[in-house]
């Protein structure tokens, strides 16, 4: 098991950030969907009486008091084939190669798990337990883990101005240093020390545990896990701060109808055109 947690630190508020991500979730879904590929919606409503950070491992009365028990459920099913690294795609046996991703979006703390039961089962789990905060991103323990998990997480900051892209990745529409918003004069982000000098700040920390039981292939797939992780991580927020023209002003209840529609979309679009998105990095 690899734990790492992903510290992307952003020029906006947490209540801003809360819309921007799923406002992009839904645009990147549908980059992503097409060819008999991509992501069908299962579910998407709300949840209640779920508590999700605090337990017998972290205790915390706070929490455990029903601050994280409630927000929207979402189930979906990627359907992955082109996405997955190549000596994956050569072990795993056609039609295999599906991901399910159960998510608990209690704003703002939010629980992600994708798993693959048809044939995999208990032996791939990758957990993704986001915490957002009005902060730079210099708090040690907000997942609240125990002593022995603690020792085992690296930390990894995500600079999503500097951090480099290999050339297929990087598009000069969503480079932060090079995008000025109209709605709020912010950006763009310029020099290694812009984290300091921005107002407002926020901070999404992402603990990302990743589990691959196979003999021989443990260590290589997991770090492939988080290599794949940091690399989504880096490309999605960029894409949230570059596209704050788009989504500032928007309502939870815009948000909702844009869900709406792209979950009719995503269904159309995965079973036609060609397969569309970001293929794996095969390296």
């Amino acid at each position: 098991m690899l734990i790492k947690e992903y510290r992307v630190t952003l020029p906006l508020t947490v209540e801003e950030y809360q819309v921007a991500q799923l406002y992009c979730v839904a645009e990147v879904s549908k980059n992503e969907t097409g060819g008999g590929e991509g992501i069908e919606v299962i579910k998407n409503e709300p949840f209640k009486d779920y508590p999700l950070l605090g337990g017998p491992s972290n205790q915390s009365s706070d929490i455990n008091g029903g601050k994280f028990s409630s927000g929207q459920y979402t189930y979906k099913i990627y359907h992955l084939a082109s996405k997955v690294p190549a000596f994956i795609r050569l072990l795993a046996p056609k039609g295999s190669l599906e991901v399910h991703e159960e998510a608990w979006n209690a704003y703002p703390y939010c629980r992600t798990v994708l798993t693959n039961p048809g044939y995999m089962k208990d032996n791939f789990v990758i957990c993704i337990e986001s915490l957002h905060l009005p902060d730079g991103g210099d708090q040690n323990n907000v997942h609240e883990l125990p002593p022995e998990k603690l020792k085992n997480r690296e930390v990894v900051h995500i600079d999503i101005a500097n951090d480099p892209l290999s050339s297929a990745d990087y598009k000069a529409e969503t480079d932060p240093t090079k995008f000025k918003s109209v709605k709020t004069g912010r950006g763009p982000l310029v020099g290694p020390n812009w984290k300091a000098d921005i107002k407002p700040v926020m901070t999404c920390y992402k603990l990302v545990t990743a589990e691959f039981k196979w003999f021989g292939l443990q260590s290589k797939v997991e770090n492939v896990i988080h290599k794949s992780e940091r690399r989504l991580f880096t490309i999605f927020h960029r894409q949230v701060f570059c596209s704050m023209d788009d989504w500032h002003g928007m309502t939870m209840a815009d948000i909702r109808a844009i869900e709406d529609r792209t979950k009719e979309e995503l269904e159309r679009l995965r079973r036609e055109g060609e397969v569309r998105g970001m293929r794996a990095d095969n390296e």
